[in-house]
């Protein structure tokens, strides 16, 4: 059995007076064997004074049944500070001073670590400290780890306390809570949401109502009409049951980031807060959706069937939460096969990508599968750092380069990102940040269209 313990502050002073005596009595023409002698005493009286202690304490501590428990949350988002509140249970009647420090997982950066405590026995500690996931993906917790001041104070126990636990890091849920929040209180345009207020619009009767005026006549209802005495109209809402199914890339061009390092600013990270703001805009049309990753080594893809309800984003957000981008080729062609294979419903694919010029070939190829039995669109990521070098100064010949340079750049990108269009043009070239209002915005153009 392992000694866990390490000196205490009572140990390490009560050696250092140890060796000021011993120094002062040599000083003071004390032979050197009599110094010698007298240091050995004082050191064995000291270690075997340490070893009562210990011992003593070690019983004293296993007596006190020590207990702690982890309270967490069901889950976790990337970036939001969350709260881990641990409840510590003591028995006996002994006070024990001692420093806590629990084992988080690597990519959590904790707060008020470690932490000071004082147990009571026959009392319970409630304690707090708090978390910042930096990535999304399962994190653990392990016992944590305690340094127990002994009765004496000679030594210091070093125990464990707590279980094994674990939690899954989520993308940040605030775009989609903002958005429920702002189409309750209709104020949708704060975030660039395009709404409209039009009646009548779509394919799918919803209501009969009193005529207003700018109401199509074509939509008087006139038996309802002759019933009532007063001009009534059908409403009509947009078409449900429909499927919408995200394919996401997941390949090397995902991994291009111009971000400094903000926590859940990643490119990727806010593809996916873009997957999950679409999603949830569809499921409360009343849509299905669906999803299906590639760029990943073969057998690591992901797949979602295309599920409605109220619980489909969560389902969803299960499998795609840890979902990180790798260094593969992605197989744009095989990807629209695998769909194909998967998905025989007419649906709304959205593919979701970093584009360059270079594999314009390859993507019109695999468009060229998907258009003739679905919707097709096309959704790349811009980045940031071309607009800002597009709009720099001409400071100096450097400068002048870079401009040259991204302006060569951007327009190779964008006449063969255009050269992809059909005839219904359904493109989204748009920032990261800026993605999932611009899904959004084309989705209700689509759905208002009646194109799917």
């Amino acid at each position: 059995m392992s000694l866990r313990a390490i000196p205490g502050r009572t140990a390490i002073i009560a050696l250092a007076v140890i060796s000021a005596a011993v120094l002062l009595a040599l000083l003071m023409g004390m032979a050197v064997r009599a110094a010698s002698w007298l240091a050995m005493a004082a050191v064995a009286a000291l270690l075997l004074a340490a070893i009562c202690d210990y011992a003593s304490s070690l019983r004293a501590w296993r007596g006190a049944s020590v207990k702690m428990t982890r309270h967490l949350p069901a889950a976790f988002a990337i970036g939001v500070k969350r709260p881990v509140h641990l409840t510590l249970e003591t028995e006996g009647t002994a006070a024990w001073r001692c420093e806590l420090y629990d084992h988080a997982d690597a990519t959590l950066v904790a707060e008020q670590m470690p932490m000071q405590l004082t147990l009571v026995g026959g009392t319970r500690l409630d304690a707090t400290y708090t978390v910042i996931p930096t990535a999304r993906g399962k994190v653990t917790f392990a016992p944590a780890h305690v340094r127990v001041r002994s009765r004496w104070g000679f030594c210091e126990l070093l125990e464990r306390l707590g279980t094994d636990d674990a939690r899954r890091v989520y993308p940040d849920f605030a775009q989609v809570a903002r958005y429920a929040w702002l189409a309750g209180d209709r104020r949708l345009q704060e975030i660039g949401v395009k709404t409209y207020q039009l009646r009548g619009n779509g394919t799918d009767f919803k209501q009969l109502s009193e005529y207003r005026a700018g109401d199509a006549v074509r939509h008087i209802d006139w038996r309802a009409t002759l019933r009532l005495g007063k001009p009534i109209v059908r409403e009509f809402q947009d078409e449900r049951d429909q499927c919408v199914m995200l394919l996401v890339d997941c390949g090397r061009r995902m991994r291009a980031d111009d971000r400094h390092a903000a926590i859940g600013a990643t490119h990727f990270d806010q593809v996916l807060n873009a997957v999950m703001l679409l999603s949830y805009v569809a499921l409360k049309q009343g849509d299905a959706v669906g999803a299906m990753t590639f760029g990943t080594p073969a057998g690591q893809e992901r797949s979602f069937a295309p599920r409605k309800g109220a619980h489909a984003l969560n389902a969803l957000m299960g499998q795609l939460y840890d979902v990180q981008p790798t260094l593969t080729h992605s197989d744009y062609v095989a990807a629209a096969e695998m769909l194909l294979r998967r998905q025989h419903k007419r649906a709304l694919i959205i593919v979701i990508t970093n584009f360059r010029d270079e594999d314009s070939t390859e993507l019109r190829h695999a468009l060229r599968l998907l258009r003739p039995r679905h919707l097709v669109l096309l959704a790349s990521l811009r980045e940031r750092i071309v607009g800002e070098l597009l709009t720099q100064s001409l400071v100096s010949g450097e400068a002048a380069l870079d401009v040259a340079s991204a302006h060569l750049y951007e327009q190779s990108r964008r006449d063969a990102f255009n050269r992809l269009a059909t005839r219904e043009a359904l493109m989204v070239d748009a920032e990261p940040e800026r993605l999932g209002v611009q899904l959004v915005n084309r989705y209700h153009a689509i759905k208002r269209a009646g194109l799917i």
